[in-house]
């Protein structure tokens, strides 16, 4: 029999992970969307709790169909059916949303130290087409960001995104919502979706979203495009957000790159990049790392800004600290660098000015 007495328990350690060049201690995350950044096993929870009738019934089959791999993601169009089809569907009610907003918080400041922290999400896609009150979804997100500013000591801000595939009169209610609820933790405003609905391109269209861009800003909320993501657009895309919508910064924008005009922009305007790198290589925008490396090369030689981001955490199997991981090993990024684009996303971040 053994003396319980005399056994020695050593002490539990959680492993520790390289240390990073250049890597602050509290990092910033400017670019995360709600959809692809809940765990699996709390959207199955989720799920089974609303009672919404699922494809699979086992779980790990689950996991396949709400995360992205190689296999079944060829582009952009099909990452987004991900979120369309099923996290957005799992995460549309209060208590969803709220308890969404609160674990993603908490675990990415528990598993990469994010302490400064920009979720964006769209109310609209949330409340059912409509059956729920997008009021009552709004405000339970805003309960679920303030415990977990509460309980982690972090901070963090809402942004809307407006989508290209809604009307110019949907898009202005969200921009209305985010207006109304600027004092409550709403920081600003996005315009997300395919670009093969490239409203910055229809002279027409554009006029409408420049104005509410317009008023976003002058209500003090800071503004952002997504643009230059997929491998079948140019820098043109680019160019036309920063000359019509006038944003602070810009999502992916990985395609200017090959765009000497849109560089210069860039560059002159003072814009920032919001970086995805596993992203990027998920929807095909980039073919690999390579690509990446001259990506970045071309932005830091021309001297655009732009900052390290994830996009979608669980839906891509990586969280921050992974993602400078990434272009550190393979040499893309220096300490120097990496230093660089953090200090970077502390003086772009919508944050400071909520």
């Amino acid at each position: 029999m053994i003396d319980q007495a005399h056994v020695s328990v050593p002490p539990l350690r959680l492993p520790e992970r390289d240390e990073i060049p250049g890597l602050p201690e509290r990092l910033t995350e400017l670019h995360l969307h709600l959809g692809g950044a809940v765990a699996p096993h709390i959207l199955w929870s989720m799920a089974h709790e609303a009672g919404i009738k699922l494809p699979v019934r086992d779980y790990f089959e689950f996991v396949d169909l709400v995360t992205s791999n190689p296999s079944k993601v060829k582009s952009l169009e099909d990452y987004l059916r991900i979120l369309h089809e099923w996290t957005e569907k799992i995460q549309s009610s209060p208590r969803a949303i709220e308890t969404a907003v609160y674990e993603v918080l908490g675990k990415e400041y528990r598993g990469s130290r994010v302490g400064n922290m920009e979720l964006r999400f769209n109310p609209m896609k949330r409340n059912v087409g409509g059956e729920r009150d997008l009021d009552h979804i709004i405000q339970a997100a805003l309960r679920g960001m303030d415990r977990a500013c509460l309980d982690y000591g972090l901070k963090a801000g809402i942004l809307f995104c407006l989508a290209r595939e809604f009307s110019a009169e949907l898009n202005e209610i969200l921009v209305e919502k985010a207006i109304k609820y600027r004092h409550r933790g709403v920081i600003g405003i996005d315009l997300a979706g395919t670009e093969k609905n490239n409203l910055e391109l229809n002279d027409e269209v554009v006029v409408k979203y420049a104005t509410m861009f317009r008023r976003a800003r002058e209500a003090g909320l800071g503004t952002t495009v997504h643009t230059g993501e997929t491998k079948h657009t140019s820098g043109e895309g680019v160019i036309a957000a920063i000359r019509h919508l006038k944003p602070d910064r810009i999502g992916h924008g990985v395609r200017a790159a090959y765009d000497e005009d849109a560089l210069k922009m860039l560059a002159d305007e003072g814009i920032v990049l919001e970086i995805c790198p596993t992203s990027n290589i998920h929807t095909r925008a980039i073919s690999g790392m390579p690509e990446m490396s001259y990506i970045l090369r071309r932005f830091i030689e021309s001297g655009v800004q732009f900052t390290i981001n994830t996009d979608a955490t669980y839906m891509l199997a990586t969280d921050l600290r992974r993602e400078v991981e990434l272009l550190v090993r393979n040499g893309i990024l220096s300490g120097e660098d990496v230093s660089r684009c953090f200090a970077t996303a502390s003086e772009a971040s919508f944050i400071r000015s909520s």
